[in-house]
């Protein structure tokens, strides 16, 4: 199968796009777009990869599935567009860079400036119906995301893998924790990260692996 994505993915992809799976979640995702409203538009399933080429990526933050509300979810886990109000989720992480490197807290929820620098904030899941938390749950998302994350295991050395919530915990398995580091916390919605999230100081663990081995850190 042929998938318009950004070409150091596209070859470490085919092989996954070429699978059964693959094209029974393309079917059910495209009637999906035809009979719902489903997000994000079709252009953006795949951005955050289109502006992280593979080789570029340094850190990757793991979501389960997009915000359900139109308007809120542009591609790139936690992220919402400009002029959108800053979710909890969000506002919470901010806050912990906050306490942790002493950073101004930003006014701006989209996180384009932390893609450009290597952070792959990516959900397991990559498209939700509007309205409708995980209606997209168990279509073979999964089955390719995780992929991507053995890849990025295999092929990279020295990443950084922030998994936060016992279900991004989950994926612990799929990177080897001899080439790579691995932080895991408590989820940072507002029902969970006073349990472990607030204190993780995840931000500057993180700058202090990159610069351990030769890396710029992440202007968070």
């Amino acid at each position: 199968m042929n998938v318009r994505i950004e070409e150091s993915w596209r070859k470490r992809l085919q092989e996954e796009f070429d699978k059964p799976y693959f094209a029974e979640l393309v079917a059910f995702v495209k009637q999906e777009y035809r009979q719902a409203q489903v997000l994000p538009p079709g252009p953006l399933i795949f951005r955050v990869f289109n502006a992280c080429p593979f080789e570029q990526v340094k850190v990757v933050i793991l979501g389960q599935d997009p915000y359900p509300m139109p308007g809120l979810y542009d591609g790139v886990c936690f992220s919402v567009p400009e002029g959108v109000p800053i979710p909890g989720s969000l506002a919470n992480i901010f806050q912990e860079i906050h306490n942790d490197l002493g950073k101004a807290i930003p006014t701006s929820g989209n996180l384009d400036r932390w893609v450009a620098q290597g952070v792959l904030s990516m959900n397991s899941v990559l498209t939700v119906r509007a309205y409708k938390t995980g209606s997209h749950r168990n279509r073979g998302w999964e089955t390719f995301t995780d992929a991507i994350i053995r890849k990025l295991s295999d092929e990279r050395e020295h990443l950084v893998f922030m998994l936060w919530g016992a279900y991004a915990k989950e994926k612990s398995h799929l990177i080897d924790t001899h080439k790579h580091l691995i932080l895991t916390a408590s989820h940072p919605s507002p029902r969970s990260a006073e349990h472990g999230f607030f204190g993780c100081r995840h931000f500057s663990r993180a700058n202090a692996y990159l610069q351990e081995w030769g890396m710029k850190g992440i202007d968070w």
